[in-house]
């Protein structure tokens, strides 16, 4: 693979695959598994996909494909209470913050999650998140609409 440009799509890819991740799965370990076997997959394809012109596009449907294939497999597991937490400081204030938003984003099915994820951090079209998530541009539509409708009466309910 040396020599052929997929090393400097990795390094200029990986950090946006990352955040994506980390959107998708809602943990920073499970984020950096995912965008692992999705540049392991890439990279081993890379002949094609060079030659297609999209890599970013062809790593993010993996990507995306990946996800909503391993959450078809495993379902999450609810526990009864939140483990206690240490006494707030300004540093812990971002922390919970992004504590509220991954707890907003997990009561999402995956798709919907999946296409918010890439319409917000990956700033996507209707047209590429179709394609992506293999549907079409009026689902995803239907998808963003649903999903941010009920981030906003959760959001609402929650304060």
């Amino acid at each position: 693979m040396r020599g052929n440009g997929f090393e400097a799509f990795l390094r200029q890819s990986a950090p946006a695959l990352l955040r994506l991740g980390n959107a998708l799965t809602l943990d920073r370990t499970a984020a950096e598994d995912l965008a692992q076997e999705t540049l392991i997959r890439v990279g081993l394809a890379w002949s094609r996909v060079r030659r297609d012109g999209n890599p970013v596009g062809y790593a993010q449907r993996t990507m995306v494909n990946l996800f909503l294939n391993e959450r078809r497999r495993r379902r999450p597991i609810p526990v009864a209470e939140v483990p206690d937490r240490p006494a707030e400081d300004a540093a812990l204030a971002s922390v919970a913050d992004i504590a509220a938003v991954r707890h907003l984003l997990a009561g999402l099915p995956p798709q919907q999650r999946a296409a918010i994820a890439l319409r917000y951090l990956a700033d996507q079209p209707d047209d590429q998140i179709a394609t992506a998530l293999g549907c079409s541009a009026g689902t995803v539509r239907s998808y963003l609409s649903r999903g941010l409708a009920t981030l906003r009466e959760r959001m609402t309910a929650e304060g």
